[in-house]
């Protein structure tokens, strides 16, 4: 395997996190902001991009971390390697409420793409990459915009579902429909593709928004229940307005404060 061979559990319900066990000079890459806690002898270390492409040089190393720019990431990532004798433990967070899923890439055909937030972790060895949209309907308007994130090679990869995970398995030339937010991720061999709603009232008085994305089997996807920016939007929507100041919020004397302080625009 060119990958790292690694072991791991995954804890708790809502808020899961995913404990990696590493061999001897076994090695495991994470993004920024998603550790938890590690054994002595693990050295973390700060690399350019994933550090599946030590062999290529400079320019490649740096062609390989500046494409993680268009995914909006950092252009660093964190590996954690195992110097000691024994094996050792290193765990990784999810990021908000939702599920920690595993993915074998062996099992993938080498390769899973998924929504750009989604990576958590990954043995060293896969590759963090982009994939580019073919389709101007998939780009303009299927949530992700033209780039989303694949994951590539033969070892386990972690991607992280916000609420609660569906798995949905797609025989050849069945159709789901989803909303454009609600995917995590599927394998290579689905194809992905936009749909506009259509109707009058579906689309002024609907709610759900103007397309929603068809995945086409064969092939494997994971569906989340609450994607972070639904998640996002509702807590903008409840948070106290008017500079934090305490009103009564959420009762009518909250309202008549915000209307009479002119915090209330319309």
């Amino acid at each position: 395997m060119n990958a790292h061979e690694i072991d791991y559990h995954i804890y708790g319900e809502e808020m899961q996190y995913v404990e990696i066990e590493l061999d001897p000079q076994e090695a495991v890459v994470a993004e920024a902001g998603s550790f938890m806690m590690m054994d002595s002898d693990i050295k973390m270390d700060t690399i350019f991009g994933d550090g599946s492409n030590q062999d290529t040089g400079v320019l490649g190393k740096l062609f390989s971390a500046g494409k993680r720019l268009l995914t909006g990431e950092s252009l660093f990532m964190t590996a954690f390697l195992n110097i000691g004798q024994g094996k050792k433990q290193v765990s990784f967070a999810s990021p908000y409420p939702g599920k920690i899923i595993p993915i074998d890439l062996s099992e993938k055909g080498g390769k899973f793409i998924c929504q750009k937030d989604a990576f958590l972790c990954a043995a060293k060895g896969v590759s963090v990459g982009i994939e580019f949209s073919r389709r101007l309907g998939r780009g303009f308007f299927g949530g992700e915009g033209f780039i989303m994130q694949k994951l590539e090679g033969d070892g386990m990869a972690f991607v992280h579902a916000g609420g609660t995970m569906a798995k949905k398995v797609l025989a050849p030339g069945e159709v789901l429909k989803v909303d454009t937010g609600c995917i995590v991720g599927f394998s290579q061999t689905v194809d992905y593709d936009i749909e506009f709603v259509g109707g009058i009232k579906n689309t002024v008085f609907g709610g759900e928004g103007l397309f929603f994305a068809t995945l086409h089997g064969p092939g494997t996807v994971y569906i989340q229940s609450l994607p972070f920016s639904r998640l996002a939007s509702r807590v903008w929507a409840a948070a106290p307005k008017g500079g934090g100041k305490d009103k009564g919020e959420g009762s009518i004397l909250g309202g008549l404060g915000d209307l009479l302080d002119g915090d209330n625009r319309f």
